[in-house]
């Protein structure tokens, strides 16, 4: 099953399906003519800001450009997906679960459970996570709707974690309708929990899907709101450690909002700020409401407002400016969540291939991989920029070839 079909492949076909031009499909988009026709042949890699643009202008979701989900050999060794029909399942059935044969555990060792979930999420190990989401959330719903021993506000807050795991998963395997439902169940168990920190943090993840879907002016609304609703809940900037550090990871997704809609002066005034909040919390990394913040995420999150914005070379500048004085770019500590270190070694990869230094773009497509495998393998950019190194090598070297394999392409 493993293919190449690019997202060139699959825009050129959307485009004769819409019956539209090169030229008229340019106009819908604001670009050149010459620019959709060098996506298509896969001479340029889109940016997600233009690849959301283009799925709105051919009225497709964009996993139809991205071909998400994918299956073929990556499934076939780790088998990611094979949870997901449990989970719409249970997603569905959130409310009335199916009989339990068994009373569900104690909320101690649920709770402890739903830590280890999370720490799998936050470094992307979903082949390991998958299978432990359902058991897990079928007894800590049990205990939501038995409201034994006062622990029900409890579960509801665990419950909301576990639902976020859901979310991720289902996010990044490219399920997005039942990632779009696990984030209103997360919202669910969040109001349930009474904890405004939590009720936040699930409208932040929200924002992320608006996002996502390029519906800038709502996430923007939406991330606002929250800040408002933070400052009304701790006043005079009387705020906790975990309130300072929701308000930071705020503050970095609004950064990338402005990033998407080419506004560099917001995107940067909103990293600065976050650079305030982070220093009134001690400039150290943090982790607060299963979200991390602190000095590591705020560059990543700099780096990736550059690449969005098209500043390549500024952000490839800035890696190097920020590099250890023996020379060399800077890199997330090795501590960083699995998730967001490869996400910037992804993000990295495809900045490197647009100024066409190959083999840097492999080295950090190798970087990623190390760091959180199922996050690569299953990742629309790696595809499109490991694709982009096979056709370009007129020999590829057996290591990229095994790599290309080993993502689900094929390398003849």
């Amino acid at each position: 099953m493993a293919e190449n079909v690019t997202l060139g492949d699959r825009l050129r076909i959307a485009r004769k399906i819409r019956r539209l031009s090169v030229a008229q499909l340019a106009q819908k988009v604001a670009v050149s003519p010459s620019y959709i026709e060098k996506l298509e042949s896969g001479k340029r890699k889109a940016p997600l800001s233009l690849v959301l643009a283009l799925a709105k202008a051919l009225h497709f979701g964009v996993e139809v450009l991205t071909g998400q989900p994918y299956y073929g050999e990556p499934e076939a060794e780790d088998g990611v997906h094979a949870v997901i029909p449990e989970l719409r399942r249970i997603m569905l059935c959130y409310d009335t679960p199916d009989e339990a044969e068994i009373r569900p555990r104690s909320l101690p060792v649920l709770a402890s459970e739903v830590d280890q979930v999370s720490a799998l999420r936050r470094d992307a190990r979903y082949a390991p996570m998958g299978p432990l989401l359902p058991p897990i959330i079928t007894e800590l719903t049990r205990l939501t709707l038995e409201g034994r021993n006062g622990d029900q506000t409890k579960a509801f807050w665990h419950l909301a974690r576990a639902y976020r795991a859901v979310n991720s998963l289902a996010h990044k395997l490219g399920h997005h309708d039942l990632s779009a439902t696990a984030l209103e169940r997360v919202r669910w168990a969040a109001d349930r929990s009474r904890d405004p920190l939590m009720q936040i943090t699930a409208g932040y993840l929200v924002a992320g899907a608006m996002l996502r879907q390029g519906a800038y002016s709502s996430a923007r609304r939406k991330l606002l709101a929250l800040r408002g609703e933070l400052e009304r809940l701790q006043p005079e900037r009387s705020f906790t450690d975990d309130a300072l550090a929701v308000d930071g990871a705020l503050l970095l997704k609004l950064a990338v909002v402005e990033a998407r809609e080419n506004s560099s002066d917001r995107a940067n005034d909103y990293l600065q700020e976050s650079k305030d909040v982070a220093r009134i919390a001690g400039n150290r990394d943090s982790l607060a409401y299963e979200t991390s913040f602190g000095p590591t995420n705020i560059r990543i999150h700099e780096v990736h407002a550059m690449i969005d914005m098209g500043d390549t070379e500024q952000a490839l500048a800035r890696l190097a400016e920020w590099g250890p004085s023996s020379g060399g770019e800077w890199m997330p500590p090795a501590a960083t969540v699995g998730e967001r270190s490869s996400h910037h070694f992804i993000d990295v990869a495809s900045a490197k291939l647009t100024v066409g230094d190959r083999s840097g773009a492999f080295a950090d497509l190798q970087r990623a991989r190390k760091v959180a495998p199922n996050h690569v393998r299953f990742h629309p950019s790696v595809r499109e920029t490991t694709s982009a190194l096979l056709r370009l090598e007129t020999h590829p070297s057996n290591e990229l070839s095994i790599f290309g394999s080993w993502a689900g392409l094929t390398t003849a």
